[in-house]
């Protein structure tokens, strides 16, 4: 197992709303999909999709989304897939970026860690602490 590593940088995100597979009546549910790109030490896009649901309370809510990053992390180039849960409750948000066990491929077999998303201003950044298995 390699030491605990750190990679940071911004991301730009493009969501496009997508039709649920059951609707629903009351907009408490929503689907989109999700593209980005990385920059920094991730140079990387990812594709994905997004569930949220939001209740009748202003600022509560929840989201839960599935991305494939694709592209190089500290110059080693593959793959990995990142899980998002994200809860707000009355405003107070709480996330959390895995990634996903043993989904690293090429140069990347055996990543294993979390992301830190920030918005500030605007704009995305990412923070993101790993290790890689030998």
């Amino acid at each position: 197992m390699s030491p605990a590593l750190r990679a940071a940088g911004a991301f730009d995100v493009r969501l496009t709303p997508l039709a649920l597979d059951t609707p629903d009546d009351s907009g408490a549910l929503g689907r989109m999909a999700i593209e980005k790109t990385f920059r920094g030490d991730l140079e990387a896009a990812s594709v994905g999709e997004m569930l949220s649901a939001r209740s009748a309370v202003q600022g509560s809510g929840a989201y839960s989304a599935i991305e494939r990053v694709t592209g190089a992390l500290h110059d080693r180039a593959g793959t990995f897939v990142l899980q998002h849960t994200g809860v707000m409750n009355r405003g107070a948000p709480s996330l959390l970026v895995t990634v996903v066990p043993d989904s690293g491929t090429d140069q990347l077999a055996g990543l294993a860690g979390t992301m830190t998303i920030t918005i500030a201003d605007g704009r995305h950044s990412y923070v993101l602490d790993y290790t890689l298995r030998d």
